[in-house]
């Protein structure tokens, strides 16, 4: 069985690393084109791209997948299938290539999460448990018809980014049994169920990250986890902007009419829509990343 693998982040390597290992022929891999990236805005290729040079699998990396050379080369492969982690809406023209398919690999039990940040927000939302979906595509971005599942539990000290780790591996093994399945003809998909309730993971930006803090402690709690390590929840301090990492609540009320208090020793604490909470790790604008402790000894606050 010939098979295209499409992917660009860490999170696709794994599921590309476990069909190599599993002795899948993986006639090439389409990623994302090189970017700069690092201080001398050096261009670089993606996780995905490292993987598959370091393996000799051919690459291609189209700016257009319409163009109708990167389409005949794409063909020129011949392949019965293809894979898709991570990577970008495929036109019609390409996921209805292969005769067996092409399937995807999202981080939620969809139908809930569709959308782009599917692991951020089932965080943020307070969700006691997310999984992973193999589906096969359709002209509607993640709405096609479900091959397999698997559920993970979410901790309550689970971040976006342990949470992120532990689908990534698992997904490996999900993408390698749902190609063995393929192959032995014993898939059985079916159609996702809609209730109307299903929750929806749209790309996040800046303004989705900033805390409100006339919110309660636990819904604060829970964006600074689900948006931690990356892109981080902030908020404005003496002025500047801060990443907030971690943060725990506490039983301590602040001074009366204060919003903001510390002692400049051993704690930073908000007042909340139903509490007070204390900051663990922050980094403020233009210094490292730090726990509250070091950032106290070098910056004196004003609050």
């Amino acid at each position: 069985m010939k098979i295209i693998y499409m992917g660009t982040p860490d999170f696709a390597v794994p599921a590309l690393s476990t069909l190599v290992e599993n002795g899948y022929e993986v006639v090439a891999v389409i990623t994302a084109p090189d970017k700069p990236a690092g201080r001398g805005r050096k261009l670089t290729g993606s996780p995905v791209k490292e993987y598959a040079v370091q393996h000799d699998l051919p690459v291609l990396q189209p700016t257009n997948l319409k163009d109708p050379e990167f389409l005949e080369e794409l063909k020129s492969y011949n392949a019965d299938l293809q894979i898709v982690v991570a990577f970008r809406m495929l036109p019609d023209l390409v996921w209805d290539m292969p005769p067996m398919g092409t399937f995807n690999l999202h981080g939620s039990l969809l139908p809930d999460y569709r959308g782009a940040a599917p692991i951020n927000w089932a965080v943020v939302n307070g969700d006691k448990e997310t999984g992973l979906t193999t589906f096969f595509l359709k002209h509607e971005i993640d709405t096609g018809d479900i091959i397999m599942q698997e559920k993970e539990p979410i901790s309550k000290d689970d971040t976006a980014g342990s949470l992120y780790g532990r689908l990534m591996e698992k997904g490996a093994g999900l993408v390698l049994e749902t190609v063995r399945k393929i192959e032995a003809g014993e898939t059985t998909p079916h159609p996702q169920s809609l209730t109307g309730h299903e929750r929806p993971a749209p790309k996040i930006f800046r303004e989705t990250c900033e805390i409100d803090w006339s919110k309660p402690s636990e819904e604060i709690r829970n964006l600074v986890r689900g948006m931690a390590p990356y892109p981080a929840a902030w908020t404005t301090l003496e002025g500047k902007s801060c990443k907030i990492f971690s943060l725990e609540p506490s039983d301590t009320p602040l001074a009366e009419g204060k919003d903001i208090e510390s002692d400049n020793k051993t704690y930073l604490r908000f007042r909340t829509g139903d509490g007070q909470i204390d900051i663990k790790e922050l980094q403020l604008q233009g210094k490292r990343r730090m726990t509250i402790e070091d950032f106290l000894r070098g910056f004196n606050l004003t609050v």
